[in-house]
């Protein structure tokens, strides 16, 4: 009972945080038979939230002066309308690809903004809700990387399908044998070309899906780390009679990051974003 009654250790409390809510423990790096119950599930709440928010900016809207909410929301549809015209050139594509754009960029924001809820207020309702005092639970889908690497992968299947739709399978498959380094008359030497030029587009392929996906994940993952340090260091201020200034450290340190927060949460939004209209707008060319 004394066991279970003392205060976790700084590393004990990082560890708990960074534990999923999943179907089994998770043994090896990649175990596709694992599922993150917590990340799937926030992830589907706050896309549900972000649509309800869209769909309740296009039913209320005016022919006349928009009101704030409006005005936001138009701001935010021509601004990825630009960009998707800007890197998607075939009218017909954008019709899709204009509206994913959209998509991703609100639902990666709204999962990026989970990031903002303070660090044990889930976790401790999930904790009371389960009667289980160590119940995992974490609230920001895009700090585990099988969401962003899902995410990521769901646009390189979209840059295959657009490849194959945009230049036809033949069309495609030459290409995929003869850049970057092209082909030459010599059949011998076109054959080493082609396994050379086939490799070489199979790297960029996993190479941009991989950083596409960790670029999100690793600044999610690196900002819920130092929230939970400014909650360990409230933390510390409660237990030490002496750390007189560290409760005004602790309001300082957190709204500091926290305003920081809301610009890193946007921006990598708005990166994911931009590479998705990239990578698909690299689709559509022919080299």
């Amino acid at each position: 009972m004394a066991a279970d009654a003392h205060a976790p250790t700084a590393s004990e409390y990082i560890v708990h945080h960074l534990q999923h809510l999943q179907n089994i423990k998770q043994t090896s790096i990649v175990d596709f038979s694992v599922v993150n119950y917590d990340s799937v599930i926030v992830g589907l709440i706050v896309g549900g939230l972000a649509l309800f928010a869209l769909w309740l900016a296009a039913r209320k809207a005016t022919a006349g002066v928009p009101g704030r909410f409006q005005a936001a929301v138009e701001l935010l549809v021509e601004m990825v309308d630009n960009q998707a015209k800007a890197n998607i050139h075939n009218a017909e594509s954008r019709k899709f690809i204009a509206p994913l754009a959209l998509t991703v960029f609100v639902w990666i924001f709204a999962m990026n903004a989970m990031d903002m809820l303070p660090v044990d207020l889930l976790p401790v309702l999930w904790q009371g809700a389960t009667g289980d005092s160590h119940a995992y639970l974490r609230v920001v889908p895009t700090a585990d990387l099988s969401t962003t690497l899902g995410l990521s992968s769901a646009v390189l299947i979209l840059c295959f399908w657009y490849s194959i739709k945009i230049k036809g399978a033949g069309g495609w498959a030459h290409e995929l044998v003869t850049a970057p380094f092209g082909t030459s008359k010599n059949p011998v030497f076109a054959l080493i070309l082609g396994v050379v030029n086939l490799l070489m587009q199979i790297i960029e392929y996993v190479a941009k899906t991989v950083s596409h996906g960790m670029r999100l994940f690793g600044n999610m993952y690196a900002g819920e780390l130092v929230f939970m340090l400014i909650a360990l260091m409230g933390g510390a201020a409660a237990m030490s009679l002496s750390g007189v200034l560290l409760p005004v450290g602790h309001i300082i340190a957190g709204s500091i990051w926290a305003i920081f927060h809301i610009l890193i949460i946007t921006l990598q939004a708005f990166i994911f974003m931009m590479l998705t209209l990239i990578y698909l707008g690299q689709a559509h060319e022919a080299h």
